[in-house]
């Protein structure tokens, strides 16, 4: 069975640095890369090379430009038949900045399981730029990274995404406060400068279903404790929200934060699990699917693994599963303000929840609203 490292970071030079050193760490290790020049124009070129030279290329035409869809199909192919040559100790993938490594390390699980072993999701860090990356409004056009015209995504939601699928982050330059946010964000990662990178090549770290768990919407991000610059607020209700009190304060929730991620209960839709993702002030609020105090037992299967634990731990004798809890990290974090907003924003006691005006009913497609 051939190990596969996915290596995953938006600076492309930073990545390539780090791929090299993985490839130079392995004896008879090949390196997969894709070259972007002409994705606009519907093509990629992959390249797949040894340190005695390229062994396979292939450009890969594409109806339409994007990034995962080159690599989806036909990458788990390849590195099936790199395995079958039984002369290679080890693959390592560079995926794009915006490709999907949690898509392809589930595609290679899923379709390749008796030749091919994910053995670890990396992703390089960029110190200089992760901060402030993670923290605006800037989009991933904005800096420039090969993607599809329509690719609308924040620069900051790729990134996070990234450190939150990763087994471990290798940073460009040893950095206390971006190891501190990385830590908060995941907190099982590891974390290693770029000079230690090659220690990761041959390293069994990916666990498909603990980074199922970890990245499964509605979840929440629990650190052990918080620093001195990097906090996270840990919050949970067991009311619901109403609705125009919790919209009037969003642009304040997510000021200065990083993520926010969680499960709301809305009053005004009380048979929808609504998931909370926000990345820098980027925010949104999605249908997950219905509460289990709304599903037969047999159907528990449809809701994520995570959301099922803690519903066993903290099943409420009236409401069930019906609740919020929200994590939010972010630095320089003003916890109890954002703990006295979040508390003002749910029902109160003797309010109804009968005919609320709904703000976000228009964009919750699947929702309950009347």
């Amino acid at each position: 069975m051939l190990p596969v490292t996915l290596l995953t970071g938006v600076d492309e030079p930073i990545r390539a640095v780090v791929a090299g050193e993985l490839l130079a760490a392995g004896r008879s290790t090949v390196l997969v890369e894709y070259d972007l020049t002409g994705l606009a124009g519907g093509s990629v070129l992959r390249i797949a090379r040894t340190l005695s030279g390229v062994i396979d290329h292939e450009v890969i035409r594409m109806g339409h430009p994007c990034v995962s869809c080159a690599m989806r199909g036909s990458l788990v192919p390849l590195l099936v038949s790199i395995a079958a040559a039984e002369k290679y100790e080890a693959a390592i993938v560079s995926v794009p900045g915006a490709g999907d490594t949690q898509a392809l390390a589930e595609e290679i699980a899923r379709d390749a399981c008796d030749e091919l072993r994910v053995q670890a999701v990396l992703t390089v860090l960029d110190t200089d730029t992760f901060t402030e990356d993670v923290s605006g409004e800037a989009l991933i056009h904005d800096r420039g990274i090969p993607t599809a015209a329509e690719d609308g995504r924040a620069i900051a939601e790729v990134l996070i995404r990234q450190v939150e699928y990763s087994n471990a982050v290798i940073l460009s330059e040893p950095d206390d406060s971006v190891e501190a946010l990385a830590s908060a964000l995941n907190p099982q990662v590891l974390i290693r400068p770029a000079s230690a990178a090659a220690a990761m090549l041959g390293v069994q770290l990916h666990d498909p279903d603990a980074a199922e768990a970890r990245v499964e919407p509605g979840s929440i991000s629990a650190p052990l404790q918080s620093g001195e610059r990097v906090q996270t607020l840990v919050w949970q209700s067991e009311r619901p929200f109403h609705p125009e009190r919790l919209y009037d304060a969003l642009e304040d929730l997510v000021a200065t934060s990083v993520r926010g991620k969680g499960t709301v209960w809305l009053a005004s839709q009380p048979r929808s699990r609504l998931g909370w993702d926000s990345f820098g002030t980027n925010i949104s609020l999605g249908v997950l699917g219905r509460w289990l105090a709304d599903l037969p037992a047999e159907r528990w299967s449809e809701v994520g693994q995570s959301h099922q634990a803690r519903s066993a731990l903290e099943w409420h004798p009236e409401h069930g599963d019906r609740g919020s809890y929200l994590s939010i990290t972010g630095i320089g974090l003003d916890i109890w303000e954002l703990e006295r907003l979040l508390d003002g924003c749910v029902l109160r006691t003797g309010e109804s929840d009968q005919q609320l005006i709904d703000p976000f009913a228009p964009y919750l497609e699947g929702s309950t609203a009347a």
